[in-house]
């Protein structure tokens, strides 16, 4: 008998049961589900969940085969600085490949793990099936974290924002945090130190031998906040061969797949536009306050102040956040006027977090979770103010 017929005779035999639920999850996984509907008048449509994050996933996929190459690059980079002279030509290189995949792989695979053995978990307790969202959370997380975060710290983190982020509200569709942000900013308050983002990962093969022990540095963001010198061109913060989280560097395979979330109707163009939108307008208010000479150069603040608006969309987290967290149809704007508030507040308060905070100059994270709270409230008022317009609409008729 093959795989497929064990799976559905398992199925049969343990339906009712409290472990139903995870081979119905299995089951569903790898097979098209074999459910129609009985009755009532449906809309019937070829995508479902399961499709809907299957194509997020795809669009996330460049984003973590480029993570990979990066941290391997980054690591030769950091021993033999002459690497970054030509970076297109020393980057894509076997080597390259072998330690980022040594590195990120397993990020991936307690992320995907530990995710789904807490959501099989809830799933037997509480007797319903086990949901697909997580799919899409546990390749998110893994790419907007340090590549050297201890896997333990990830682990815990895991359990808190899957537990915490989603299951106490009622599983997916049900939560107003997004569960990827809530695990990050759990990482970011219980260990600080080690997402703060200021040193150069170097594979730990390298330290063991002695050969590598003083060479560390800013990130891009860490650099601006100290007023330091950035090497780094803006080729090289496009296209992404810079030191940072493993999927949030290259802004181009991030825009690439901002169109594939956009053609296939999941992303909202208008909460991306209007991210990057309300980035750039802070970005510009702050490039006036440093040219004005309100900031000295030697305040804390002048670093990422004077940073250009446009190199503000290009580094940190903003281009992944606004395309794949602020983006999330459970946690953000649901009216067409909402989404244009709630993109351009997300991209105006990351950078104020950023120039403000140069302790941690990355905000998006922090200012996607803020609105996230906030999106019922502005929905509300976008429809009371649509029902106070017809309302005049139709006193004027009645007249």
């Amino acid at each position: 008998m093959g795989l497929k017929s064990n799976l559905h005779n398992l199925k049969e035999k343990y339906r009712g049961t409290k472990m139903a639920p995870a081979f119905n999850a299995i089951h569903t996984f790898l097979y098209l589900p074999n459910e129609i509907t009985h009755s009532g008048t449906h809309i019937k449509a070829a995508d479902d969940l399961k499709r809907t994050m299957n194509m997020v996933i795809m669009a996330l996929v460049p984003c973590l085969i480029f993570g990979i190459f990066n941290a391997g690059f980054q690591h030769y980079a950091a021993i033999d600085g002459s690497l970054r002279a030509d970076a297109f030509a020393n980057f894509f290189t076997m080597d390259n490949f072998i330690v980022g995949a040594w590195t990120v792989l397993p990020l991936v695979i307690v992320s995907y793990g530990v995710g789904l053995i807490v959501e099989f978990i809830f799933a037997i307790i509480k007797g319903h099936e086990v949901e697909e969202g997580y799919l899409v959370t546990g390749m998110l997380v893994p790419l907007i974290v340090p590549v050297d975060i201890p896997l333990w710290m990830l682990s815990v983190a895991v359990v808190f924002g899957v537990v915490i982020g989603k299951e106490v509200f009622g599983g997916t569709g049900m939560n107003i945090l997004n569960p990827a942000l809530t695990i990050r900013a759990f990482l970011f308050f219980a260990y600080p130190t080690w997402m703060s983002g200021d040193k150069v990962w170097i594979h730990e093969a390298v330290a063991r031998t002695g050969t590598a022990d003083a060479i560390s540095g800013e990130t891009i963001l860490g650099s601006y906040a100290q007023n330091a010198e950035v090497a780094y061109s803006a080729f090289d913060k496009f296209f992404g061969f810079i030191p940072g989280s493993v999927g949030e560097t290259s802004t181009f395979l991030i825009l690439i797949g901002a169109a594939i979330l956009i053609l296939s109707k999941i992303g909202s163009w208008r909460i991306i536009l209007s991210t990057f939108a309300g980035a750039a307008v802070m970005g510009l208010i702050f490039n006036q306050v440093a040219d004005a000479g309100i900031i000295s150069d030697s305040s804390k603040f002048f670093g990422l102040m004077n940073t250009s608006w446009y190199e503000h969309l290009m580094i940190g987290g903003l281009a992944f956040g606004a395309v794949y967290m602020a983006t999330d149809p459970v946690t953000a704007s649901q009216t067409n006027k909402g989404k244009w508030i709630y993109g351009f507040l997300i991209g105006f308060i990351s950078i104020m977090i950023r120039v403000f905070n140069p302790a941690y100059p990355e905000g998006v994270f922090l200012a996607i979770l803020l609105m996230n709270v906030f999106a019922p409230t502005i929905d509300h008022y976008v429809v009371q103010g649509n029902v106070k317009k017809r309302m005049k609409r139709l006193k004027v008729k009645t007249a």
